[in-house]
């Protein structure tokens, strides 16, 4: 697979518009499959309109053989909507579905049939032998060279390359896999583009991450969650009650009529047409019809976001979160230290000790070398060097002096940790001065790291290097306080460090010198508390806690062992990405709350046109209910009938995007749920029924 091929694969897993034709077509055929009885049960609310719309069906096919129980228009035109309003319901579940089934389809696209170089003994340049795929075995080992394809998941063992993940990321740039550390897991079906690896296969045929991904995206739409589950109930309950209201009105109304025709009043019992109309429209038809897409559609989200739930249980578990723990490195700083002001020591001026550090730094490719070499050219414009004028020899790090440095002739130019420093400058018969102690105790005060500076055994003093917090991370922890959610930083740094890293970051508290033992630790108590607790990893000693935790983000370019701990894999590695985790779940909750509010809400103005049309030959009393003067009990029935179908497709896009997210505290969402959703469920209807009323008239429908 070539690289723009991969990309665009996932592309499609991004970009898929909410209504794009090829979701449609699939979903409306889709729509009409889930009618049969067995797909209907799986939402209750909606069965009851399914069983309704098949007794209007059998009225109407009764109606014309002249035993009908009303006009068979009427029946027919009630039977039509209430068949409409369970393919819309389908169709919600079927479009939400198709962007999964599509997701997977891209995904599915990356697996090929590619020839494995399976090793007979795991080492580079020993005898290989061509195999499938299919053949390996976990535990296996193959090579893989430039140009070829990962062909199932595994561990680095041997080598450094690098590797296109673009087909699993959709970003082009290419990652460095090496033996050893938390970057050896490597991914089936992508691209080596450089070097050599030699890799154990973690996994057996069929467990590929791959495939584990394309399972969880297809199984989405057959897992409910707790929180869903009880709603179910809820609207199970609510349905059973309007069901037996429903039922003894048609004893009570026959028991009216009765009564009122030994009065001498003519009058006519309700039919099971319109009760089963007034059923549909009370009960919570809205909200079942839209909570599997709801779902679904969460999960599509998380997708989307570059980011694999196992289950829907993942997403509604992270919009519940109350704790994050959050990896310092990466997420909350930039990850590499950076030269930040320069110290001189007694007698020597900072432009003098910027010119040695420099000097020092320039064969220094860590972050924390070209660092110091930026700060001087924007403190003191110090450029283009002359290195071969300079007739310069460095000397590169080594784990034995702990320092590096540069050589000009006779003259040794070196930086390093205090210690080696010291150690280094006593050697040569040397004092430290005091001085340049007291500045490197405060720097370590501060939470930085201090790096010395020696010219020829003379201390010049020295360098501070800084942990660079993220810009804007300070004010999305504050948006989460807001929201109630507690903010633990993870770092093993000195409690000092912590300390002055954590105050300029914000969060609410943190974890020094942490070891897998103690983030364990740390997260069982926040449980027992009764918080819900989330947290990223990559490393093989992540795996405790990340097995531990209520959500448990696991970096894709992690190892096998943090992959597998953790319930949802970020595809882009990306730590901050646990923060959209937590908004993406909270959204999906809050489109639930906010539809259920809204489904609930919009009964009341059916109330006010079904049962006045409904009894009002009964009892003429009930007229005084039609506030909204809809133009006969015909068209109000049939009016809120169409509305309670059309509700449902209104509301799709919503219910697929979700409800905006907003970071404000419970009290004032569920204030703010209770008037767009509570008091606008009550207004909408009213126009919506009164708009509907006036079309029928205006065409003589009804």
């Amino acid at each position: 697979m070539r690289m723009s091929e991969t990309k665009a694969a996932s592309m499609t897993r991004k970009n898929l518009s909410l209504f794009d034709s090829k979701l449609i077509g699939p979903a409306i055929v889709d729509s009409f499959k889930k009618l049969n009885p067995r797909s209907q049960l799986r939402s209750p609310v909606m069965f009851v309109v399914y069983v309704g719309s098949i007794i209007t069906t059998l009225l109407f096919i009764q109606s014309l053989i002249g035993q009908g129980e009303a006009n068979p228009g009427f029946i027919l035109a009630a039977s039509v909507w209430l068949w409409f309003t369970v393919l819309f319901a389908n169709f919600a579940e079927s479009l939400a579905e198709g962007r999964s089934k599509a997701q997977a389809e891209s995904l599915r696209a990356l697996k090929q049939t590619v020839l494995a170089k399976k090793l007979a003994t795991p080492k580079h340049g020993t005898t290989w032998l061509p195999a499938s795929p299919g053949d390996l075995r976990k535990g296996d080992t193959v090579l893989v060279e430039a140009g070829d394809v990962i062909p199932v998941d595994g561990e680095v063992i041997e080598g450094v390359a690098t590797v296109d993940e673009s087909a699993i990321t959709g970003e082009s740039a290419p990652v460095i896999r090496e033996s050893g550390g938390d970057f050896s897991a490597v991914t089936g079906g992508t691209r080596v583009l450089s070097d050599w690896l030699v890799v154990r296969i973690a996994v057996n045929p069929g467990e590929a991450f791959i495939d584990r991904m394309i399972a969880m995206v297809e199984g989405a739409k057959r897992q409910k969650t707790p929180n869903e589950i009880a709603l179910t109930i809820l609207l199970v309950a609510l349905s059973i009650v309007f069901l037996v209201v429903t039922v003894t009105l048609l004893p009570m109304s026959l028991f009216s009529v009765e009564m009122a025709k030994a009065a001498g009043v003519a009058s006519s019992p309700i039919t099971i047409t319109v009760l089963i109309a007034l059923l549909v429209c009370l009960i919570p038809t809205t909200i079942g019809g839209l909570l599997s897409a709801i779902g679904v559609a969460g999960m599509s989200r998380m997708m989307q976001a570059n980011v694999i739930a196992t289950s829907g249980r993942a997403v509604e578990a992270a919009g519940d979160v109350d704790v994050l723990l959050l990896d310092k490195t990466g997420t909350i700083t930039l990850g590499n230290r950076q030269a930040s002001e320069f110290y001189p020591a007694p007698g020597v001026t900072q432009i003098q000790l910027a010119d040695v550090a420099q000097l020092a730094s320039l064969a220094d490719e860590t972050p924390e070398g070209r660092s110091i070499v930026i700060l001087a050219k924007q403190k003191f414009n110090m450029r283009e060097r002359d290195i071969a004028a300079l007739q310069a020899s460095f000397v590169h790090f080594s784990a034995q002096t702990r320092m590096s440095g540069v050589d000009l002739g006779d003259r040794a130019i070196r930086k390093g940790s205090v210690d080696a420093v010291k150690k280094h400058v006593e050697a040569l018969g040397r004092s430290f001065p005091e001085e340049v102690s007291r500045q490197v105790d405060d720097i370590s005060r501060r939470g930085s790291t201090p790096l010395v500076v020696v010219d020829d055994g003379r201390v010049m003093g020295a360098v501070e290097l800084k942990d660079i917090v993220k810009g804007g991370i300070k004010e999305r922890f504050s948006e989460l306080r807001r929201m109630g959610i507690k903010t633990v930083m993870i770092t093993g740094d000195n409690k000092l460090t912590a300390a002055a890293i954590a105050a300029e970051a914000g969060v609410d508290d943190f974890l020094a010198e942490a070891t897998p033992e103690d983030k364990l630790k740390l997260i069982r108590d926040y449980q027992s508390q009764g918080r819900l607790v989330a947290m990223t990893g990559d490393g093989t000693n992540d795996a405790p806690a990340l097995a531990q935790a209520d959500v448990a983000v696991a970096m894709n370019s992690g190892t096998q062992a943090a992959k597998e701990a953790g319930n949802m894999v970020d595809l882009d590695s990306n730590p901050t990405k646990l923060l959209e985790i937590v908004e993406i779940g909270k959204q999906m909750l809050m489109t639930r709350g906010s539809l259920t509010t809204f489904s609930i809400a919009n009964d009341v103005a059916k109330y006010f046109a079904i049962i006045p049309a409904a009894f009002v030959s009964t009892y003429p009393q009930l007229k005084a209910l039609d506030v909204m003067q809809l133009s006969s009990p015909s068209s109000a029935i049939m009016s809120a009938v169409i509305f309670n179908a059309l509700i449902i497709v209104v509301l799709i896009p919503l219910a697929l995007k979700g409800v905006k997210y907003r970071a404000v505290g419970a009290a004032s969402l569920l204030r703010r749920n209770m008037l767009i959703y509570g008091l606008g469920g009550i207004i909408v209807p009213f126009a919506g029924i009164k708009l509907i009323d006036m079309i029928l008239s205006l065409l003589h429908l009804v």
